[in-house]
């Protein structure tokens, strides 16, 4: 927003060097020394980044801590109800922390299957983000929704579920 105030300055002295010739033979001059000076500013401030003897400053490499992985999160009582809407289901469970990490969130992959008769067919599969602030050690109950494909129009007759964590994100306690 700073750069309004020379455009403005510019666009009066301009219109005052339209409108009067005093002042023309003025700001030409004037404007001519300005500039001049603003160009071997930046040539010295460029000239000062560009030092040849100034050596790069490079960041210490920092220990990373350990994060915590998707086999240190369970997933219990994992339930699937049909939300009502179409092609959208409601899955509730609870996240089991076994982790020595406060986890911020997760991402859980279902797989939709429909095994009527034995022979299964797969319907979808969906990623879900759970935001669950679980303390290490411990366990919170989680909602969310999973969308899959409705084939042929028709729910599946007998739908089997699978799940499995993809991501988990924490922090040290």
């Amino acid at each position: 927003m700073i750069w309004i105030l020379p455009a403005v300055a510019g666009l009066l002295i301009v219109y005052f060097a339209m409108r009067s010739s005093r002042f023309r033979r003025f700001a030409e001059p004037g404007l001519s020394l300005i500039v001049a000076l603003g160009l071997i500013v930046a040539f010295i401030i460029w000239l000062k980044d560009t030092d040849p003897l100034k050596k790069p400053t490079v960041p210490a490499p920092q220990q990373a801590d350990p994060a915590p992985t998707p086999d240190q999160l369970a997933i219990e009582g994992l339930a699937f109800t049909n939300s009502g809407r179409d092609r959208s289901y409601r899955a509730t469970g609870t996240a089991v922390n076994n982790s020595g990490f406060d986890l911020d969130y997760f991402r859980l992959t279902v797989t939709l299957e429909d095994c009527p008769g034995g022979s299964c067919k797969m319907v979808g599969e969906d990623t879900a983000l759970v935001l669950a602030r679980i303390p290490a050690g411990a366990s919170q109950a989680f909602d969310t929704f999973f969308t899959f494909p409705r084939p042929r129009g028709k729910d599946p007759v007998a739908p089997k579920w699978s799940h499995r964590v993809t991501e988990v994100r924490g922090s040290p306690p």
